[in-house]
């Protein structure tokens, strides 16, 4: 049933495209092994979005037979994309996986990281379906790294093993992350300003990182919440187990917690295994603005790396440095903009850990504007929140100097009087 790496690798051929499955699933034993193949490849383009561990095919000296294409800038490859050796492709995440099933990015080959086959012959794509699920279903081959360490989730992540081209097997542990440690008390100020703006029986979406995470903390004190949102991580638990998170009064999907991945601890991914109370579902239905819109009281919480004075959100570059995507932010700004009760939230600490100003004049040359200014509703930083929604730009750039660091809004005061005049 198994074959060895060379094996599995050899359907690989030149100019081809491959897609490799991403966050926990990131397949790092074949990726290592692919490296080996790469006498006899030239020009293979790399398909991916958020990767975790060691690429090995990124490295400066496979740049002529292997190529990245990233559809998101993770960690692992933020270094090669800004070193000219891969690339980005901005898009939506609700939207790729009209790429693949278009032919606009159509796959030969996909490198996937499931579990087991279980009794009828199902492997599942874990907790990594998002767009998984599009890229299987379009390629033409699948290589499976088949691993116990792998969870077995419920919803769209099924693939019978007889759809596997090849399989090999591994027994690597998935990659981790643990967002609690990169909290400082700026986070968790921020993390109680968010909860005081949310209502029992709301249903949340949590982006990716420690203000997401420093929220789930201070939900202790609610009741009856939902979980709709395109990953989830570790502080979810403790509000399934407390019955805090039961999804009872969700329009959609309710007692269930919908999400297409998960990233966090071995802890999160055993308590999702087998869950019956957790959804993973394919990307282009959970990120749709109007399934979204269609749970009550949504709470979509993001954060950013910069924001100007209008409300300008950047969120994947630092000036032309790309850092990470576009991602699934938009996606739920605007689905819980439309939804009844809901509200869209972008949060960011005032400054950085150098004691730079994350809220600006004007976005730094050459950044990426995710989030529009007519998207923008509320804004948190720790020293307050505001909502610009419905707000001219006078007062918009009044609002957001509420909440900006105290030793910033001298400069940004001088800064609006300069661009509005009687400001």
């Amino acid at each position: 049933m198994y074959v060895t790496p060379q094996k599995a690798l050899s359907v690989i051929q030149s100019n081809q495209r491959i897609f490799i499955h991403g966050s926990a699933h990131t397949p790092t034993y074949l990726l290592k092994h692919l490296t080996e193949e790469s006498a006899r490849l030239q020009n293979v383009e790399v398909v991916c979005i958020s990767v975790y561990g060691d690429l090995y095919i990124d490295q400066p000296e496979y740049k002529h037979s292997f190529h990245v294409n990233s559809l998101f800038v993770s960690a692992s490859i933020r270094k090669s994309v800004n070193d000219g050796y891969a690339d980005y492709v901005p898009v939506f995440l609700s939207e790729i996986p009209e790429l693949f099933k278009q032919n606009i990015l159509p796959i030969d080959v996909a490198i996937v990281h499931v579990s087991p086959p279980d009794a009828h012959g199902y492997c599942s794509l874990g907790v990594s379906v998002d767009i998984a699920r599009s890229a299987v279903n379009t390629a033409r081959c699948i290589i499976a790294q088949v691993n116990p360490n792998a969870p077995r989730t419920h919803g769209d992540g099924m693939i019978h093993m007889s759809r596997f081209t090849s399989m090999v097997y591994c027994e690597d542990p998935l990659h981790t992350t643990n967002f609690t440690e990169k909290a400082g008390p700026e986070t968790q100020k921020i993390g109680e300003l968010i909860a005081g703006l949310i209502e029992d029986r709301s249903t949340i979406q949590m982006g990716i990182g420690a203000i997401p995470d420093a929220v789930l903390k201070c939900l202790h004190n609610h009741k009856d919440l939902g979980v709709h949102t395109e990953m989830c991580s570790d502080g979810i638990i403790e509000l399934c187990e407390k019955d805090i998170v039961n999804n009872r009064y969700k329009k959609i999907h309710p007692n269930k917690s919908v999400s297409s991945f998960a990233l966090g601890s071995e802890k999160l991914y055993s308590y999702i295994n087998d869950n019956p109370s957790f959804a993973f579902l394919d990307i282009d239905y959970v990120n749709d603005p109007h399934i979204i819109r269609r749970n009550d009281k949504m709470i979509a919480i993001n954060s950013a790396i910069e924001i100007d004075i209008t409300g300008q959100v950047c969120s994947d570059s630092i000036g032309t440095m790309q850092f990470s995507g576009v991602g699934g932010q938009m996606d739920f700004m605007r689905g819980a903009a439309l939804s009844e009760g809901g509200k869209p939230i972008i949060a960011v600490p005032s400054r950085t850990a150098k004691g730079i100003p994350r809220i600006m004049p004007m976005l730094k040359p050459g950044a990426g504007v995710v989030t529009t200014r007519a998207h923008v509703h509320y804004v948190v930083t720790e020293y307050g929140v505001v909502n610009l929604w419905g707000k001219n730009l006078r007062q918009r750039a009044k609002a957001m100097i509420s909440i900006a660091h105290p030793d910033d809004r001298e400069f940004l005061d001088k800064a609006c009087h300069e661009r509005f005049r009687n400001f």
